[in-house]
């Protein structure tokens, strides 16, 4: 039977017809709906879509249930058994927008005395599977004489983090920057299920009570803070004092999943909630999945057939030349009658078809057999052409995070540091780490600060690593990233952790170091719910001893001197020996040979940082011995170096040990586990060096060589009892003499005697407010 190409032509173009004639009808029927059948899907102007619903039945777990408050003016959609409103729903991205209550904490003057009149710290407690956005939310607080700290919990794990604002006038202050001066930022940790605002003040706003009788702490969305003004968010200057005044709630995002497992396990369950035309997708750090619509559809992907094509010609003009025609999930171009080539914008145009001399249906004939094989070619090189660019892409991708994440400060640094150790420093590739740490898994999270999360990773080999990942893009804080490769590179000792490489192909920047298997001192010392007897005083003074050795061989025996400037028990850590590491220098600072001291931003830890570089801001390796004095203090007395659940004389651990050894009660803040007859004497000479390295002025403090030379005699002493004869009587005159120590300002160990402690180091703008498990003991 002879095949009519007329009639072929006729038949295909009708066939297209009726699709696109079903499919706007489809589309006529009225807006894609967003909740189940029968069920509202409006609660005052917002729309409430599934899984989440008004009413039994409604909702596909008691989790997603609305409550629509008619009271309200407009009505409003509340999470049921929570306080908060919602105020958007974002499917695509598996968040809620919700208004959160600011903080408060209020003074006036009364009986000329600034006091107290208002305070709400304001908890927010999430059931599964509602977490705290640690990407869309940041942590704000507000005031000129402010600290604010913020509380959660991942699991049983407590986080806390904060920040502090000070100013003194109007004047002052800078419209859009909130960096410190009346206005202070931070961020805060991923995972998160409740949170809690603790908001306070230095002074009780004494010297600012006419402009700034208030501060203000909360939970903001990035976008709703940021310095790019949009309608209705937080944009902060020196009128946000009084805006605040009249202001009861902020946005903020949280993150919601439609089930526990990832998309691999999910898909294979009968319960996968992910429908038609849609996909799966698992949150970046977060459990669980979400659901979205594939490209070229819209909707909900929770309901049946809830994601519909989108007509593409009927929102734009799709084609440069010829008809648009819709097709599943995408469109295409067809040339006029008479003419021939590619209609899209993209393609090579429309031009006349002069075609040969045969007839029309052979030459439609011709036209569909091309049609046909050109697309198998089109399929098979679009593969190949979109392998091709997506790996480069992917190489360029590559570059720009290795650029992002000092790459270039890196080269640089190393050509000015020729020599050393650099040599062993291997750059890891992003898929040998994605591997070590079947990527990035919670169960290989071994601990988290303020700047990244370190993971537990095994390499090929077996061998066991800690894989330090950056929270923050290094373009933000690339200097101490690089700084601490070059820091490490420059140390080869027993006692100072070992780096073993780095990788900058990432969108955060990744350093490798060798792995401690006991974990940090401070868990040791601090940790109640550890099953491990108490540390002994002889593995303490070790421990003691070790640390300030490699202090100071950072002082004094490398290329260029070292200062730490972070010492504390979270940065010593202990290998299965329990032999010290010193960890952690993303702060630290080269010291040229001809330079005694250098001028930098106050940087450093609550409870450790040396009040004298406070005051001054000049750095020198004194900084790192007071800071070492704060360490021996927690080793004596096993208690931390600040918490401020211990009544306020005894918040700040170094003034409180400072103040009991000058009256005579040392004894009594010793920890009872090390005590005894024996190891007294030892105790009493640890506890003059610890007093003598906490000093305020740093020229009355020892070297750390000099701490290191007197712990390795008095391991000795101990060891060997007979020889105990060879300290100086001068090493107890400080414990037992009268009061001289030059660092309390008082008579006793009060608040008031505390002035150049805890007081002043909560002043700082530059200190990091990063405590983690913290038991107050």
């Amino acid at each position: 039977m002879a095949i009519n190409g007329r009639t072929l032509l006729i038949q295909l173009s009708l066939a297209v017809i009726l699709a696109a004639t079903i499919t706007k009808l489809a589309a006529a029927d009225g807006p894609l709906t967003q909740a189940l059948p029968g069920c509202k899907d409006k609660c005052g102007d917002l729309t409430i879509p599934y899984p989440f619903g008004i009413g039994d039945g409604c909702y596909l777990r008691p989790e997603f249930n609305i409550t629509c408050d008619h009271s309200a003016t407009p009505p409003a959609a509340n999470l049921t058994g929570q306080k908060f409103r919602i105020t958007k729903f974002s499917l695509d991205e598996g968040e809620l927008q919700v208004m959160m209550f600011i903080s408060r904490d209020c003074y006036a003057t009364v009986d000329s005395h600034a006091r107290r009149t208002y305070r709400n710290n304001p908890a927010l407690w999430l059931p599964p599977p509602y977490t705290i956005s640690d990407t869309k939310n940041r942590f704000i607080a507000v005031g000129c004489d402010t600290y604010a700290l913020f509380q959660g919990y991942r699991g049983e794990e407590r986080f806390i983090t904060g920040c502090m604002s000070l100013c003194n006038s109007l004047g002052s202050v800078s419209d859009s920057n909130c960096a410190g001066v009346g206005c202070c930022q931070t961020s805060i940790p991923s995972g998160l299920k409740n949170c809690t605002v603790q908001l306070s003040s230095y002074y009780n706003h004494s010297f600012i009570m006419d402009f700034n009788p208030c501060s203000y702490a909360f939970t903001v969305e990035q976008g709703h803070y940021s310095f790019i003004v949009e309608e209705g968010q937080f944009t902060f200057s020196n009128r946000s004092f009084q805006e605040l005044e009249n202001t009861s709630r902020l946005p903020m995002v949280l993150n919601w999943a439609i089930g526990d497992e990832e998309c691999d396990a999910a898909q294979k369950k009968e319960d996968y909630a992910c429908k038609g035309n849609s996909t799966c997708v698992s949150p970046v750090n977060l459990s669980g999945y979400f659901c979205r619509c594939l490209p070229g559809y819209e909707g909900n992907p929770y309901l049946p057939e809830g994601c519909h094509d989108i007509d593409e010609c009927e929102i734009s003009n799709r084609c440069s030349a010829g008809a648009c025609i819709n097709l599943p999930g995408n469109y295409s171009c067809v040339c006029p009658k008479g003419f021939k080539g590619d209609g899209m914008k993209t393609g090579t145009g429309c031009s006349k078809d002069n075609g040969s001399n045969l007839s029309k249906s052979i030459r439609l004939l011709i036209i569909s057999l091309a049609v046909t094989v050109a697309s198998l070619i089109f399929l098979v090189g679009g593969s190949w052409a979109y392998w091709g660019m997506k790996k480069n892409n992917y190489i360029k991708l590559r570059e720009k995070y290795f650029k992002e994440n000092g790459g270039m400060l890196l080269q640089q640094r190393l050509a000015n540091h020729q020599g050393g150790f650099v040599e062993t420093i291997k750059i890891f590739t992003a898929e040998e780490l994605d591997k070590a740490t079947d990527n990035y898994d919670d169960s290989r999270v071994l601990g988290e600060g303020g700047y990244g999360t370190v993971y537990k990773g095994i390499l090929p080999d077996n061998e066991a690593v800690a894989i330090k990942k950056s929270k923050i893009r290094a373009s933000i804080q690339s200097e101490q990233f690089i700084n601490e490769v070059i820091v490490l590179s420059q140390v080869n000792h027993r006692n100072v952790v070992k780096l073993l490489g780095c990788c900058l192909e990432t969108p955060v920047p990744l350093l490798v170091y060798e792995f401690i298997a006991r974990g940090t001192l401070y868990y040791h010392l601090h940790n109640v719910k550890s099953k491990e007897p108490s540390l002994s005083w002889e593995l303490r003074l070790k421990i003691a001893a070790e640390t300030a050795g490699a202090l100071a061989y950072l002082h004094s025996s490398t290329s260029m001197p070292i200062i730490h400037r972070d010492v504390k028990t979270t940065n010593i850590l202990l290998d299965e020996n329990y032999t010290a590491k010193v960890s952690d220098f993303g702060a630290s600072r080269l010291i040229p040979l001809d330079k005694a001291q250098i001028t930098t931003l106050v940087q450093g830890t609550l409870g450790y940082l040396d009040p004298e570089y406070f005051h001054s801001n000049q750095l020198t390796e004194k900084s790192d011995v007071y800071s070492f004095g704060v360490v021996l203090v927690e080793l004596l007395t096993r208690k931390v170096a600040l918490s401020f659940t211990r009544p306020e004389e005894e918040r700040n651990l170094a003034n409180f040990f400072v103040c009991s050894v000058e009256h005579g009660r040392l004894t009594q803040i010793l920890d009872d586990d090390i005590v005894t007859e024996r190891n007294l004497e030892t105790l009493k000479r640890v506890a003059n060096l610890a007093s003598r390295c906490l000093r305020v002025k740093r020229e009355e403090r020892p070297t750390m060589k000099k701490v290191a030379m007197e712990l390795e005699g008095m391991q000795t002493a101990a060891k060997h009892p007979w020889r105990s004869a060879d300290f100086s009587p001068e090493d107890t005159e400080y414990l037992l003499g009268p009061p001289s120590l030059a660092y309390a300002r008082g008579d006793s160990c009060s608040s008031t005697s505390m002035t150049i402690g805890a007081t002043s180091v909560y002043k700082s703008m530059q200190i990091e407010m990063l405590m983690r498990q913290g038991d107050g003991r």
